[in-house]
């Protein structure tokens, strides 16, 4: 179920509505957000359930794994199998042996499903609910221009938002504000999971672009960018308190209200070059 691979595929259902307008009522047909239940299974082990949009389904294995620190690399991901069950859809992935998730132990999986607005949902011990990733490298360094460009092609870019007005969207630009990749999930976390396999599966350099995200900055945000080396990471929507000081500790450049004509920087202003440093 990935958009290179089946083009029919469009993540959300059509569903009859009653619309209410102007005192008058009409039966129509109305385009709904699919969610369901996909459980992530590592060498016959389920570690979690998420529900997600079945969209992208090999993207959000791989960014999942890799965010989540069950594999180091993608070379550790030997094999994707999908399981379409009465129940959901099961993510069968069989990784090395020496990945992180190749043997887990059954105290240390997580017993509750990872709903669509919850990055940690099941998570059973406290110094597992906020990870503290290593700082990313250099990154890229980007001019306001850019920012805006990418804020304002992103909007042509989101057929399932557009459709649903239901989902978030994950997006990876280049230096010069050029969308190269937009995911979308129910879950802002999976769409940025399925931004970070598929660039991942591109071989894309994090350090030569950055991401924007259509939802709020959450910490799980800000740590999953940590996690794939992505050093500027604009939300269209406000930081958390925990964002912003987890995007200053791992050297993260965090926008937030990012919006054309205006945007905050909350943690390492340098990397978002001023006017005056555009005309020099």
């Amino acid at each position: 179920m990935s958009r290179d691979t089946d083009d029919t595929f469009r993540g959300y259902a059509h569903r009859s509505v009653d619309r209410w307008r102007d005192g008058g009522v009409s039966r129509d047909d109305d385009c709904i957000a699919e969610e369901v239940p996909v459980a992530m299974v590592y060498n016959g082990a389920t570690f979690a359930v998420m529900m997600a949009t079945p969209q992208d389904l090999d993207d959000f294995a791989l960014g999942f794994s890799l965010t989540e620190r069950l594999i180091n690399d993608p070379s550790q991901l030997l094999e994707l199998d999908t399981h379409t069950l009465l129940e959901g859809i099961e993510l069968a992935m069989r990784v090395t042996d020496n990945a992180p998730g190749a043997h887990l132990e059954k105290e240390r999986q997580r017993l509750l499903p990872g709903r669509s607005g919850c990055g940690i949902c099941g998570t059973r011990e406290l110094e597992n609910a906020v990870r503290h990733d290593g700082a990313v490298g250099e990154g890229i360094t980007i001019t306001r221009d850019a920012l805006e460009s990418a804020l304002l092609a992103l909007k042509s870019r989101q057929p399932m938002n557009l459709a649903t007005g239901a989902v978030h969207a994950a997006a990876w630009a280049d230096a010069s504000g050029n969308i190269l990749h937009v995911r979308e999930d129910v879950g802002r976390h999976n769409a940025l999971d399925k931004l970070i396999g598929a660039i991942r599966r591109a071989g894309i350099d994090t350090n030569e672009g950055f991401a924007v995200v259509t939802s709020r900055a959450s910490y799980e945000m800000v740590t999953k960018a940590a996690s794939a080396g992505i050093a500027v990471l604009a939300a269209i929507s406000a930081p958390t308190a925990l964002a912003v000081e987890l995007a200053r500790s791992a050297g993260i450049t965090l926008i937030g209200f990012a919006r054309p004509g205006s945007h905050n920087i909350y943690a390492h202003p340098e990397r978002v070059l001023s006017a005056s440093q555009e005309q020099a």
